[in-house]
C-alpha cells in the first residue's frame, strides 16, 4: 500500500518524509531516523538527527512541496541551540554533540513536509562569508553572529548538498 493510498484511509494522518541517505548507512555521516512517517494529527513526535563526523553545528529543515529549505533550528554546539525561520510547533535539544533530535509538539497537517538535518566543522560570522566571496572586507554592520548557511540562499546548506533533493 502506497503513502497516498494510507492517507486516503486516514485523512487525520500527518505524512513527513526524511532525506534518505544518499551513500548508504556505512558512509553517510549525518543519518536521519526515521526515514518516512506517518502519524495522526495532534501527537508529539520526534525525529532523530545523529553525525559521526565530530562537527560543532547541526541544523534541522522543513521543505514544503514547491518550495526551498527553511531553517527551523540550529546549534552550535552542545547545549546550545537557535530558533530558525520556522521554530514554531518544534523544539529542540543538543545533550549531545553527535545527537540534534528534533520534536513536533503536536503534528499537524500544516507540517507535512519533508526534513532535513544538516552538520558542519562549524558556524561563521555571515558577514565575514559574504565579504570573502565578494572579496570585501567586512563592515561593521556585519559583526554580529548571522543566520547560518541557508538552504535557497546565498550560501549552500552544510553537508546536504540541496542538487540532491531533486
Amino acid at each position: 500500500m502506497s503513502i497516498g493510498d494510507r492517507m486516503r484511509l486516514c485523512p487525520s494522518c500527518l505524512s513527513l518524509a526524511l532525506f534518505p541517505s544518499l551513500t548508504g548507512p556505512l558512509e553517510a555521516g549525518v543519518t536521519q531516523t526515521p526515514r518516512y512517517l506517518i502519524t495522526r494529527t495532534g501527537r508529539q513526535l520526534t525525529l532523530h538527527c545523529s553525525q559521526d563526523l565530530n562537527h560543532d553545528a547541526m541544523y534541522w529543515y522543513r521543505q514544503d512541496p514547491g518550495l526551498g529549505p527553511k531553517l527551523i533550528s540550529l546549534s552550535r554546539n552542545v547545549d546550545f541551540t537557535e530558533d530558525g525561520d520556522v521554530p514554531e510547533g518544534y523544539t529542540v535539544s543538543r545533550k549531545e554533540k553527535k545527537k540534534f533530535p528534533l520534536t513536533v509538539k503536536s503534528a499537524g497537517t500544516n507540517q507535512t513536509s519533508l526534513y532535513l538535518c544538516a552538520s558542519s566543522v562549524s558556524t561563521a560570522r555571515l558577514g565575514q562569508l559574504l565579504s570573502a566571496q565578494k572579496g570585501h572586507h567586512k563592515s561593521e554592520e556585519s559583526s554580529s553572529w548571522g543566520a547560518p548557511p541557508q538552504a535557497g540562499g546565498k550560501l549552500p546548506p552544510p553537508s546536504v548538498p540541496l542538487e540532491a533533493l531533486s
